[in-house]
């Protein structure tokens, strides 16, 4: 069950230049309360999904999901207070497009980040693909949740 749906905008480091300061679509799914998942025993039962947001255009260049991943997770662990070891969290970046018609397509990617917990902050980020059947029920949950 979708519990949240919204920009998440995290703070930076180095006080009023709030250095690697940015923002993000975060959707937070708990599978305790989706009557499918229900069925069965789910150890990490928060789902967390982090994309980047869409680019406005602007001449500042974004912090993206993927650089400040430590920093967003901690962030999120506190704002939402979430047991980060009863959290999945994952970075979701969609299909995209390029060439001269769009003919070429990088397909959507859907990665699970493991981080270690030191105290209440999260600390070196590893990557790995997210694995079926979560990254095919993961797809429908965010497809539901576009425009």
């Amino acid at each position: 069950m979708l519990i949240h749906d919204d920009v998440f905008s995290w703070e930076g480091f180095g006080g009023v230049f709030q250095l690697a300061a940015g923002s993000c679509r975060l959707r937070i799914f708990d599978l305790s309360r989706d009557r499918e998942s229900a069925k069965v025993a789910v150890i990490k039962p928060i789902v967390v999904v982090v994309s980047d947001l869409p680019d406005d255009g602007g001449t500042l260049k974004k912090i993206s999901v993927r650089s400040c991943a430590s920093h967003i997770a901690t962030q999120v662990v506190r704002a939402f207070r979430i047991d980060p070891q009863r959290m999945t969290y994952v970075e979701y970046h969609p299909a995209s497009r390029y060439g001269e018609q769009g003919e070429n397509v990088i397909p959507a990617k859907l990665d699970v980040v493991d981080f270690t917990w030191f105290e209440d902050k999260a600390l070196h980020a590893k990557w790995r693909p997210l694995a079926p059947p979560m990254r095919d029920w993961l797809a429908r949950a965010i497809a539901a949740t576009e425009p």
